[in-house]
């Protein structure tokens, strides 16, 4: 496997980013082109969105000669702001157990283009064509096993990969929130962007999706409790004790606490959000500090060896090896 360091612009915490959205967008934006220059993984490529456009895509594969047969399928979805490269040491640590692991970067959502980044119910097709891709038209050396498919989500790719999994979105549950909490950085995003409830599709669910990881999901309150209830696949649920950006209880503990099985769960002690995104080089410490910061005596490298330990353990458990 190739290593990858690449940025992914999620939240941001809101004592800092209430001030500096703006100048942080503007120095993600001029400081990505020279870090993702070394950006690789296995491929990367693009895929045709029947409603238009390319959809960017990237895979990390298993050592064919290692692993008999097709192999489960863990497909990613990014942050706000980010790309699919943005968990690459996830992806390396799955593709290394035997997965095929491909992700996208999210139209309109991402490092180059945020125009649709209050669109969350849009972002859960983008992965069910990466899917309808991986399964019927990719033809990579290792192939894949459409019966055993997973999904990991960060952040909104959390809230993405729980509409995946059934969870129907409310976005008036959204207002309401965001009404009563104004200050939190998923509603002052909402009010700098406002939600197109036109264009709102509240289902995104994916029955090919057989387990799924979500690590620090955002507005886990805007799925209705019958469609959470409905939800039976096995999830393996992360939270940063110390998350400034979704902060509890509004994201995940309303997912954690309605499932319709109860989730494997995590509270990381000493973590923040961007803590789920991996160790950052010191190119990246440079450009864009504050997704790099830490708590203090929090070691952002070692936990990434338990998470990626734990979720590839998950996956193996519920998809097979």
């Amino acid at each position: 496997m190739r290593k990858a360091h690449c940025p992914t612009l999620t939240g941001r915490p809101m004592s800092i980013l209430h001030t500096l959205i703006a100048p942080l967008a503007a120095l993600a934006l001029a400081a990505a082109p020279a870090i993702v220059q070394a950006q690789q993984a296995d491929q990367t490529f693009r895929f045709t969105d029947p409603r238009g456009g390319e959809i960017e895509a990237a895979v990390w594969l298993p050592e064919a000669a290692a692993f008999a047969g097709p192999r489960p399928l863990i497909v990613i979805s990014h942050g706000n702001g980010g790309h699919a490269h943005g968990h690459q040491d996830t992806a390396e640590a799955l593709a290394a157990a035997g997965f095929v692991v491909a992700a996208v970067t999210h139209p309109g959502d991402n490092w180059r283009d945020d125009s649709r980044q209050t669109q969350l119910s849009g972002r859960p097709r983008h992965i069910s064509l990466l899917i309808d891709h991986m399964t019927q038209a990719w033809s990579g050396p290792v192939p894949v096993d459409p019966a055993r498919i997973g999904a990991f989500g960060f952040s909104a790719g959390g809230f993405t990969v729980t509409a995946l999994i059934g969870g129907v979105s409310d976005p008036d549950l959204i207002r309401r929130h965001c009404e009563a909490e104004p200050g939190v950085f998923a509603c002052q995003l909402i009010r700098r962007s406002a939600i197109d409830l036109s264009t709102w599709d509240p289902e995104g669910h994916d029955s090919r999706i057989k387990a799924a990881v979500i690590a620090a999901p955002g507005l886990g309150l805007a799925f209705t409790d019958e469609s959470l209830a409905g939800v039976t696949i096995p999830v393996q649920l992360w939270q940063a004790d110390g998350d400034e950006v979704l902060p509890a209880p509004f994201n995940v503990e309303p997912i954690r606490d309605r499932l319709g099985r109860a989730p494997e769960y995590h509270r990381v002690l000493g973590a923040g959000h961007f803590d789920f995104l991996p160790p950052c080089s010191e190119a990246l410490k440079a450009a864009i500090p504050v997704l790099c910061h830490s708590q203090q005596g929090f070691d952002r490298a070692t936990f990434h060896q338990t998470f990626n330990r734990e979720t590839v353990r998950f996956f193996r458990d519920k998809l097979g090896r």
